[in-house]
């Protein structure tokens, strides 16, 4: 049998949702199946798109008294809306985020909120323009930063199918500063060469560009954030054009057999 979602076991399985943009729509879409989701967004016209995925639009205050509430809202705007819902939640309550980086976010959780709220940080290694009509085999990573975790994790992975894992919000940025943070950069920089030859292209080449067009619609506010507020993703992108510099002063120096 699959885990219920993890609330305590004498009320209903509610979850407060932050934010209802591309994310926080691919959130509810996922987890209406299984829990009532309450959404705010500051932006109108939602609710037909609400109504279609079976969410709940209402107020901040009401969203911010749930057990569960998960931030997917930009990092830039995290600690006012920290300051805003600290004085409206639970003292039981437990707080995700849905962040692209760690370190920042769980700092902000951990300054700004109430003692007793469980913070985790989590980083679905997923998005609107990747993920398919299923999460079954996809990559979330959970930061644990104060309070249980296991009975998340084990929905993620049983009810879900996510792939779990676990990491500091060190770790996590250190590593998505190779795998995320440089990745996304080359595809910005290579989208400056378009238009591209349409005939003459290498297996490799369409690869490439398939991964271009996965983040290409990102909202310029996620490359801010992968970029500027992951704190290793600078000196990776420096470290990489130096290496760039260095072989390509190698092949000036080559000469054809």
């Amino acid at each position: 049998m699959s885990p219920s979602f993890p609330l305590q076991s004498d009320e209903p399985a509610t979850v407060g949702l932050i934010g209802f943009g591309a994310f926080g729509q691919l959130v509810a879409r996922h987890m209406t199946p299984h829990v009532q989701v309450l959404a705010y967004d500051n932006r109108n016209s939602l609710e037909d798109t609400a109504q279609t995925l079976g969410v709940r639009l209402t107020d901040l205050t009401t969203v911010a008294h749930c057990r569960i509430i998960i931030l997917a809202i930009p990092v830039q705007a995290m600690a006012d809306v920290l300051t805003h819902i600290a004085p409206l939640l639970r003292p039981d309550a437990l707080v995700l985020d849905v962040g692209s980086v760690k370190v920042k976010p769980t700092e902000l959780m951990l300054r700004l909120l109430p003692p007793t709220v469980g913070i985790i940080g989590t980083h679905p290694l997923f998005g609107p323009q990747s993920a398919g009509q299923t999460t079954t085999g996809l990559k979330i990573v959970l930061c644990p930063v104060r309070g249980p975790y296991h009975r998340l994790a084990a929905f993620l992975r049983k009810t879900l199918g996510l792939r779990v894992l676990i990491c500091t919000p060190e770790k996590h940025d250190q590593d998505m500063a190779v795998t995320q943070a440089l990745t996304h950069w080359l595809a910005q920089s290579l989208k400056t060469l378009e238009p591209f030859p349409s005939h003459l292209t290498t297996r490799s080449f369409d690869l490439m560009r398939d991964a271009m067009k996965m983040v290409e619609k990102d909202a310029p506010q996620v490359f801010e954030t992968i970029e500027c507020l992951n704190p290793y993703a600078s000196s990776m992108r420096k470290h990489y054009l130096d290496l760039l510099s260095s072989l390509d002063k190698k092949l000036d120096t080559l000469t054809p057999a």
